[in-house]
């Protein structure tokens, strides 16, 4: 490599690393393109002992030579990698090799004793994300975009972002210069997908504030954050378990209407009865409990209920449907 990487990226690295509480000893997934080897070559540069997994997910002829770009970069830090060969499931393709990858990527984690990996997701992607969202009328937790932390679902092993608060042209700066070659994925260039009219939309704006854009949907999801934990800390402390029934008193914490922490916590209750709710549905539940009407939706069967001057929200799950 000819070139040194920016002294105050690395420090910029380093600083989100400690904010995130990043181990010395972590994973990384690199995909080849710009963002993922930049990602590598800066948090190889700012000390950390990184272990890396590219994933061959058989899409393209070109998959199995990309992951041999990722290898060599790696072989020339002396960073250990593994070229992960994934086989999908029929059904939509994206959704299908996302799933696959954090399944096969958190499995090596656990062989390799990671807790945790990083990936490449960066300010851009983040407003890209948001203003998708927006135009789909998603609700607070779609805008609340992509989460610097969280566990993969079914997993111990949790995913950062230290890239969030970086431009898409800092990183391919990173590589510019380098001499090291990179995957160029041509359905990043390709019009039939959402995400790449909007992206080229963004390129050709200037006035919209990509940095500012990325800065509210972390605030959204900080706002979302807070609705979960509401939610969690109602279902601990104001919902009682009587056998196949749960009942839930919705304004013990608070006499205000709060209808998404309320989405969520019939949610949970649900997931509790071993039914899996979805939050269209739970929001139809909650619409009809604060009519004091009885409700089956989803699975779930609801109703209200008086107690002593109060009012209890009472779900089971939804009895078998007589046939004939």
């Amino acid at each position: 490599m000819d070139k040194a990487v920016d002294p105050d990226l690395l420090r910029r690295f380093a600083e989100a690393a400690e904010r995130l509480a990043i181990p010395n000893r972590v994973g990384l997934a690199v995909s080849g393109g710009p963002d993922s080897m930049a990602m590598l070559l800066l948090a190889h540069g700012a000390g950390f002992d990184c272990h890396v997994a590219t994933v061959n997910h058989g899409l393209r002829a070109e998959a199995a030579s990309e992951c041999r770009l990722v290898e060599d970069l790696c072989g020339k830090l002396d960073v250990p990698c593994l070229i992960i060969d994934i086989m999908l499931a029929k059904g939509n393709v994206q959704q299908e090799a996302r799933r696959a990858r954090y399944t096969a990527l958190a499995q090596w984690a656990t062989r390799e004793r990671l807790e945790l990996i990083l990936t490449a997701h960066h300010a851009d992607d983040q407003a890209e994300t948001l203003l998708m969202r927006l135009n789909r009328g998603s609700g607070l937790p779609g805008l609340a975009g992509v989460r610097e932390r969280r566990l993969i679902e079914g997993t111990d092993i949790e995913l950062a972002r230290p890239l969030l608060g970086f431009r898409r042209n800092e990183l391919w700066a990173v590589i510019d210069g380098t001499g090291i070659a990179v995957v160029d994925d041509p359905s990043n260039r390709d019009r039939v997908f959402d995400r790449v009219r909007l992206r080229q939309g963004l390129e050709r704006s200037d006035w919209i504030d990509v940095e500012g854009l990325a800065r509210s949907a972390s605030l959204i999801e900080e706002s979302w954050s807070m609705v979960e934990g509401l939610a969690a800390e109602d279902v601990t402390l104001h919902t009682k378990r009587h056998g196949e029934a749960f009942a839930y008193e919705p304004f013990a914490a608070s006499g205000v209407e709060r209808v998404p922490v309320w989405i969520e916590v019939v949610r949970m209750i649900a997931e509790d009865l071993g039914v899996t709710l979805a939050r269209g549905d739970a929001a139809k539940i909650v619409a009809a409990l604060q009519d004091a009407r009885k409700v089956n939706v989803g699975g779930l069967s609801a109703e209200v209920i008086e107690d002593q001057g109060a009012k209890i929200w009472s779900f089971r799950r939804e009895p078998p449907r007589r046939i004939g």
